[in-house]
């Protein structure tokens, strides 16, 4: 699994599709890319429309020749690979905005999966919070506290714009800020407290 968006545009290449020695300046030996490393598996690529327009030409060779060549190399290596990408964006906006080709897009979108945002998936903000909470407390080793029912009121109400990944985040704030056996609204962040907090006795 790689995340598109965290790798800068100059590193990507490389960590893709990896370098021969003396490539470029700092390639003091050689590495094997994400494509040589998977074969004969699955390359997740997440947020994959964070790609540069040049590398998605790449990508595409990659994808329909099944083939590529380290940085600094002449030799063509073969690879057996399955691909599975996603991203947050609309791609047939990107396609029209000249960010993202066509091509690229149809070679990628063989099977897809659409998932709703979380704030349309009420019944699995429970279990997800409750997952999170087991993982935190087990990472921190403490003892898992009850989340009291004005907690879950607010999990249930709110819009959840940062999805997943801010419950997650919510959760792992709250984790570490109870100072009691549950979780309750002054353990949450401060934007998603419906009110101000009593101090605390």
């Amino acid at each position: 699994a790689i995340n598109c968006s965290a790798i800068p545009e100059t590193l990507m290449e490389a960590e893709l599709f990896g370098h021969e020695r003396g490539a470029f300046t700092d390639a003091k030996q050689m590495k094997k890319g994400l494509f040589e490393t998977a074969n004969g598996g699955t390359l997740f690529l997440d947020e994959i429309g964070e790609l540069s327009f040049a590398l998605q030409a790449k990508l595409l060779r990659v994808l329909q020749e099944r083939e590529f060549r380290r940085l600094g190399s002449e030799r063509q290596i073969l690879v057996d690979i399955r691909v599975i990408s996603a991203t947050s964006r609309d791609l047939r906006n990107e396609i029209v905005a000249g960010k993202f080709r066509q091509e690229l897009y149809y070679r990628l979108n063989a099977v897809t999966v659409s998932l709703p945002p979380l704030r349309d998936r009420q019944h699995d903000i429970s279990i997800l919070a409750s997952h999170f909470l087991s993982h935190y407390c087990q990472e921190y080793q403490l003892t898992p506290p009850k989340v009291c029912s004005e907690v879950a009121k607010v999990f249930a109400g709110y819009e959840w714009p940062g999805n997943v990944r801010e419950l997650q985040n919510v959760i792992q704030h709250a984790v570490l800020m109870a100072e009691s056996k549950s979780i309750g609204l002054c353990d949450l962040p401060e934007y998603m407290q419906p009110g101000s907090c009593p101090e605390l006795s």
